[in-house]
């Protein structure tokens, strides 16, 4: 079962939604940035049925340079009133400093989610201080907000497997509770589509290590290449791909858009047999 400080979620597939204080977001380009919006949205997103709220204050993309003060900035204001709002509320907050970690996590978080492949190895050291839960995540061995460019891999799932299962054990080494560790292969984060396309494929064998393992797809680039579209264009592709990895067994999904992937998990958990029907009367009346 996974458990965040306490707080423990279904054993069904789980909806985290993204809401970003950031004004250059590659999807919403700032509709969260203001703090009302920020609050606003996340009551939003809370009342559609998501189990986790991620909270963002940097673009994963080059950009502005933010610093980590604004950057806690940005976040901290908002778990701590989130935190008073929906108390039961597991809240993540997506950032690969330790300090930032620090800083949320004594504000009420109960996850960091760090995309960059733990750049700051101390932030292990952080979650487990507060009891908290960590995204391991493989970013292709980049510096964070780094494109990657004519990337290589001799087998690009092999490698993520062992990135992350590395990184989840360096975790629950650290004494970050095993059963509040989640692996992020990274689609797109040092990569290109196709290798995106293998993780997809291969889902199974990151669900096979026995960690529980979290899919961040929502109108990403991947997307965006096999289909020829642009963001605001990509909800039934990433539905699409988000169904292959919940059929494969992939846990948690990173989303945009609540309700739509809620209805996508909820019939690939009631195929699987992990559900029932809401209702049940079609032959029996």
């Amino acid at each position: 079962m996974l458990r965040f400080r306490g707080k423990a979620l279904p054993e069904t597939s789980l909806v985290m939604a993204i809401v970003n204080r950031t004004p250059d977001s590659f999807f919403d380009q700032g509709a969260t940035y203001g703090l009302a919006a920020a609050l606003d949205r996340i009551d939003q997103v809370v009342e559609q049925g998501a189990h986790i709220v991620d909270i963002g204050g940097v673009k994963a993309a080059p950009g502005e340079e933010v610093s980590a003060g604004e950057e806690a900035r940005r976040v901290v204001e908002v778990v701590e009133q989130v935190r008073d709002r929906h108390p039961d509320l597991v809240l993540s907050v997506d950032t690969y400093r330790a300090s930032v970690a620090r800083l949320v996590l004594a504000a009420g978080a109960d996850i960091v989610n760090d995309a960059w492949q733990a750049p700051e190895p101390e932030t292990f050291d952080v979650a487990a201080e507060y009891g908290a839960g960590i995204v391991c995540t493989h970013a292709g061995h980049l510096p964070p907000r780094t494109r990657p460019h004519r990337v290589a891999y001799a087998d690009v799932v092999a490698d993520v497997v062992a990135t992350v299962t590395g990184l989840a054990e360096r975790a629950v080494a650290a004494g970050v509770p095993r059963e509040s560790v989640l692996i992020d292969p990274g689609h797109d984060f040092g990569k290109n589509t196709r290798h995106s396309l293998a993780i997809t494929a291969r889902t199974s064998e990151l669900v096979a290590t026995g960690w529980p393992v979290l899919m961040a797809l929502s109108r990403k680039d991947f997307v965006g290449e096999v289909l020829d579209l642009l963001p605001d264009e990509r909800l039934e592709g990433t539905l699409a791909a988000t169904a292959l990895c919940a059929w494969q067994g992939a846990r948690v999904f990173r989303v945009h858009d609540v309700p739509a992937t809620l209805r996508v998990l909820q019939m690939v958990d009631a195929v699987k047999g992990l559900t029932q029907p809401v209702l049940n009367v079609r032959g029996l009346a």
